[in-house]
């Protein structure tokens, strides 16, 4: 009975010895398994990492509207177009190639035919769709598809509702103000309300964060016909920068009445 015993926890013991042993061998294959995936999504992940700090510095560039030396845009476009992305990195890289292919396209219209303009700008809108689709919350971009069917259909009222989706996703963002401030104020009569007065508090913004001459070039271009609402948004505006915005436009003979400035009518 002893022996019997002794014999089946022996062979209990074996038993378990060899699932131990299976186990570990699963452990290490499952491990060397995960290595060689990520191994392998390194090797691709890698050169785009490596490319995506240029890719946003670009970008942040192109939003600001700064130049580049002729050619530098095409030149990163096409490395970027030839790495191949992961899918963790598949918004940035959409919204960089879409920001990118817009601004190659602007730089060489001055050179290309009509029907080859039409043709970037049609490839440039495509990719700005794909970004979006990416990037939904973007206001950049729906700004800048809003501005690329307006070049190429002409002025639509369909259009508005980019604008309109620009304003809803960032409303106070400085850089995305001094692109999207005048080309909503050419169409102000016609937008809606509340959209109205986003855009006349965007101006007071741009005011209070001193880009003083980017305001004055909005107020007396495309912003003069609303210049009473324009002028009367400064009233809650720091006195410094209306000051400012006061004496460039006394300089280039312009006289406008500014909430808490007095006006000096002395010729001296």
């Amino acid at each position: 009975m002893a022996a019997t015993t002794i014999k089946s926890t022996m062979r209990d013991m074996g038993m378990w010895n060899s699932d131990r042993v299976a186990r570990r061998l699963l452990l290490r294959w499952f491990l060397l398994l995960c290595g060689g995936l990520g191994a392998l999504w390194s090797s691709s992940a890698i050169p785009s990492f490596w490319l995506m700090n240029p890719a946003r510095e670009i970008s942040a560039h192109i939003a600001a509207d700064d130049r580049f030396k002729t050619g530098a845009i095409t030149e990163m476009l096409m490395r970027l177009r030839a790495v191949e992305r992961p899918a963790l990195l598949q918004p940035e890289f959409s919204r960089a190639e879409a920001l990118m292919t817009l601004r190659a396209v602007e730089e060489t219209m001055q050179r290309n035919s009509l029907e080859q303009i039409d043709h970037g700008m049609e490839n440039a809108e495509n990719k700005i769709k794909a970004a979006l689709f990416a990037n939904p919350t973007d206001s950049f971009l729906w700004l800048m598809l809003y501005s690329v069917k307006t070049t190429r259909t002409g002025f639509d009222l369909r259009n508005i509702s980019f604008l309109e989706h620009s304003y809803a996703m960032g409303p106070n963002e400085a850089w995305v103000a001094l692109r999207r401030n005048p080309l909503a104020l050419a169409v102000f009569a016609i937008l809606p309300g509340p959209v109205q007065d986003a855009v006349i508090s965007e101006f007071a913004n741009t005011v209070d964060s001193d880009f003083i001459a980017e305001a004055e070039l909005t107020l007396t271009g495309v912003g003069w016909p609303h210049r009473e609402r324009l002028l009367g948004s400064l009233a809650g505006v720091d006195l410094a920068p209306k000051q400012a915005l006061r004496k460039r436009l006394s300089n280039a003979g312009i006289k406008v009445s500014i909430p808490g400035i007095e006006i000096d009518e002395r010729p001296w």
